[in-house]
């Protein structure tokens, strides 16, 4: 199976991992559409990880289940996931409960035991790896989000990580759609709503031609007239406790009671008979029926000698209230009055149930209006946040989104400063705005610590905003500022901040826009945790950085070059010769014993040199075989020889613009030197089966422990080859000279392998370091560094237990102490007996009988410090 794509390889994980979340950011913006968002989600997803399926599971309404909404698949794999799996069968339940990854490996047995069927259809279509990862919008939890691949252990910590990161646009993405088809159930119920008001409305004016309920019961009085004398008609509507009736309409003659609109009375005597029973009830004396009432007492005296009819408004879905009748002066209803009026109550019912409708239609497209509104500011808030990175882009659009929907004037940010505690205003847009507000740029402490802002709810303040402090306050005044709300910012870690909203209508803000502002504070909120993360983030690592750079400078400092220890005046030449050589183009030619670092010393002439950013190519001549060295440095194309199966591409090519490091250029075959010669004099080649020539630019390091002159001379080496080569001729020192720095490779080396192997080596025996010293090192610095690494791995304490009885008998075997060993101990010994006084009658130069300035030299020449033993 092919790997999928990636981001540029030159990109950093870092780097990569933004570009994708920038990319989902992007593709979430502008997609609306969840299945196109998915398949998109998918292929990007592709480009950084091996992913070949998508899962998205959102619990039932009931809360019993997870539903599978969607699936994607990469094309390769055909998977029929389960439509709907139980809580306890579902990894996506338990990653929505419980807010964790959950990733599944399919060759753990307990997995399969856990969800057997769904890790049966993932083991159907090939999935070896499938990841669960919860979806949370804020602190609503959405459901989850599955990830699928067909390899072993595909996800490690920074994919989960990255996967994790990828979840926030997904999840807005996932509320974004819920909303939508929340707004259209919505929309639709409304108009469902709508469709059945209009329908009563038409049922209604069937039974009465008068288009109010008023006029209906003005109509019903003059109709009755002719009949026994309707005085007066008014019609109570009941409260939801059953506890009142409130005066809906009343219709009379000039010389009734104007009974005040609205006016709620007790449901007591015939009005509580009626609407118990809901049968019609007579009140021969509507005066001493009204007395009953404590709320119709005072208009029972302009009543007069009248009775009443009550009559149950009910149709056969609802119980409204109550309609009565009075008559003129002196008359009483009869029972055919009743039987009329009481049809006529009917239909009044009919009539009142479609009004009601239709104003409850009226209010319903209100509602969905608003909340239309509502929807489209959110959703267009989001796309802010999900197309904006930066908090100072997010802002001046998420502030003209909130004057557009609310006509505020001024809106303004403030970002709590966790040294002082105080809120300081970060961000202030108030384009019709004197100046008064812009400079009263002053803390905020108390609301900070109010319980509304704990509690996470938005404030409407009082016409005096006497919530703001003294110097806001005045400043709002000056800019005729009349009403306020403040909208608290919180994170996980605690509170952020305030959003504030003022204009200059009075009660600009209304009670019902509190849970949309709370929303919109939420909202707000997680973007602005996240920026704040990310701007603390970034500056750690630019301190980091810095803090790296400057370390490495004191390391280059103290050191030289990198890892190049030494002190002694043979390694202080070689680095004054790689100082002076490394910033040209020239070729070096290393020289010395094996082991005595000349790999390092190319890096370091590397590193040095403008080519530093390119790549230094190594290749040991004498580790490859003769008849496939010409390969490894021109290349070959396919079928050039036998076994040549495939294109590779050469030393030379792969180092254009950069260096070549040569190591054991003295192994190159005669055959081959004329070539090579070619390359370095022309800087082009040819690969083997191919007579197109290719120009590179190349600097070439090369380095032997051969005696090239003399192989020059035995013709076992061009000649002119050598000259090429030996342009700048460095000899590396081998470590018997270099007696001052052994002190120092040892202790770099006891360090280095002591951390490796987590111990704590504090001291090194005085007697060990000075056979280290005694000890001629023929392997040199390789040998002395794998001799340490063992040393360290015998020491049971804080001190290095080296076998050094190996080296003193080596050395006693094997090395005599050469004229200059004998020189120097003798040097050392006169200083230590003289405490190290170097001239005067009593110096070491006055027992050594030579003059201070020749004694002066030869210390310097043999590397002996003061205090040296």
């Amino acid at each position: 199976m092919s790997s999928p794509a990636h981001f540029n390889s030159g990109s950093t994980p870092k780097t990569a991992a933004h570009m994708l979340l920038a990319e989902v950011s992007r593709l979430v913006s502008h997609r609306y559409d969840l299945p196109e968002t998915f398949d998109g989600l998918l292929r990007h997803l592709r480009r950084a990880l091996e992913v070949d399926i998508l899962a998205l599971a959102l619990p039932k309404n009931t809360g019993s289940a997870m539903q599978l909404r969607y699936s994607c698949s990469s094309g390769v794999v055909d998977a029929e996931l389960p439509s709907e799996l139980s809580l306890e069968e579902s990894p996506s339940a338990a990653a929505w409960a419980t807010q964790e990854t959950v990733l599944i490996d399919m060759d753990d047995g307990l997995i399969e035991r856990r969800w057997p069927k769904l890790v049966a259809e993932l083991r159907k279509a090939g999935l070896r790896t499938y990841c669960s990862l919860p979806l949370t919008a804020g602190d609503r939890r959405i459901g989850a989000l599955g990830v699928g691949s067909r390899k072993c252990h595909a996800f490690g910590e920074d994919d989960v990580e990255l996967l994790q990161q990828v979840c926030i646009p997904a999840a807005m993405a996932v509320e974004n759609e819920l909303i939508r088809e929340h707004a259209d159930r919505y929309r639709n119920d409304l108009l469902q709503a709508r469709d059945h008001a209009a329908q009563l409305l038409r049922l209604s004016s069937a039974v009465a031609e008068q288009p109010t309920v008023e006029a209906v019961l003005h109509s019903l009085r003059g109709v009755l007239a002719n009949i026994n004398g309707v005085h007066s008609a008014a019609l109570y509507l009941l409260s939801d406790d059953r506890k009142a009736l409130r005066l809906y309409a009343m219709d009379h003659a000039s010389d009734g009671p104007d009974l005040p609109k609205g006016m709620e009375i007790a449901c007591t005597g015939a009005f509580s008979q009626v609407v118990m029973n809901q049968e019609a009830v007579c009140a021969p004396d509507c005066a001493k029926e009204m007395l009953r009432s404590p709320q119709l007492a005072p208009f029972a005296g302009r009543v007069g000698q009248r009775s009443a009819y009550l009559f149950p408004v009910t149709t056969s879905r609802k119980q409204y209230g109550v309609l009565t009748f009075t008559s003129a002066e002196g008359k009483q209803f009869g029972a055919e009055d009743a039987e009329l009026l009481s049809s006529l109550a009917s239909h009044l019912a009919v009539a009142l149930e479609g009004a009601l409708s239709v104003d409850a239609a009226a209010g319903y497209q209100q509602q969905l209006a608003e909340e239309r509104d509502r929807l489209a500011l959110l959703l267009e808030i989001n796309n802010h946040i999900v197309s904006r990175l930066e908090a100072d882009d997010l802002f001046p659009a998420v502030a003209a989104s909130m004057r557009k929907h609310f006509a505020n004037d001024l809106t303004s940010l403030w970002l709590v400063n966790k040294q002082t505690g105080l809120a300081e205003r970060k961000f202030l847009d108030f384009p019709t705005g004197k100046g008064f507000l812009a400079k009263a740029n002053v803390a905020v402490p108390a609301v900070l610590e109010s319980d509304w802002f704990r509690r996470r709810m938005p404030r409407i303040c009082s016409a005096e905003l006497a919530e703001l402090p003294p110097a806001l306050r005045e400043a709002c005044r000056a800019e005729s500022i009349v009403s306020a709300v403040l909208i608290p910012l919180a994170g996980a870690s605690g509170a952020l901040g305030l959003l504030v909203m003022t204009s200059r209508k009075a009660h600009a803000f209304r009670e019902a826009d509190l849970d949309l502002l709370s929303q919109i504070g939420t909202q707000i909120s997680l973007v602005l945790d996240n920026a704040l993360a990310y701007g603390r983030l970034r500056a750690s690592h630019e301190d980091s950085e810095v803090q790296r750079l400057y370390l490495e400078s004191e390391i280059r400092a103290e050191h030289n070059f990198e890892e190049m220890i030494g002190d002694s005046p043979a390694w202080r030449r070689v680095v004054h010769q790689i100082t002076t050589v490394a910033p040209t183009d020239a070729g070096v030619l290393l020289l010395g014993e094996t082991g005595t670092g000349k790999e390092l010393i190319a890096r370091a002439i590397h590193s040095r040199s403008r080519r530093r950013d390119r790549t230094l190519v190594k290749l040991s001549c004498a580790a490859v075989p003769m008849g496939l060295l010409e390969s490894e440095l021109f290349g070959h194309e396919k079928g050039a020889f036998t076994g040549a199966l495939t294109k590779q591409v050469g030393r030379f090519e792969l180092a254009n613009r950069g260096s070549l490091f040569l190591d054991e250029v003295g192994d190159i075959p005669l055959e081959l030197q004329t070539k090579l010669l070619r390359a370095l004099q022309e800087q082009e080649f040819e690969r083997l089966g191919n007579p197109h020539t290719i120009k590179v630019d190349v600097r070439v390091i090369a380095a032997t422990h051969c005696d090239l002159t003399q192989m020059v001379k035995d013709r076992a080496f061009r000649q002119d080859l050598y000259y090429r080569l030996n342009v700048f001729p460095i000899l590396v020192p081998p470590l018997r000279e270099r007696g001052a720095d052994i002190e120092l490779l040892v202790r770099h080396f006891v360090a280095k392998y002591a951390g490796r192997m987590h111990k704590r080596i504090e001291s090194i025996p005085a007697g060990t370091m000075k056979v280290f010293r005694k000890y001629p090192w023929p392997g040199n610095i390789r040998e002395l560094e794998h001799f340490i690494e063992r040393a360290v791995i015998l020491s049971a304490t804080d001190v290095l237990q080296a076998p050094v009885e190996e080296l003193s008998a080596e050395a006693a075997a094997a090395n005599v102490p050469t004229l200059e060993e004998g020189e120097r101990e003798q040097i050392l010994q006169a200083l230590q007996a003289c405490q190290w006084v170097i001239g005067g009658p009593k110096g070491a130069a006055a027992r050594l009988a030579i003059n201070r300035s020749t004694l002066n030299s030869r210390m310097r020449k043999l590397g002996i410090s003061r205090g040296e033993t």
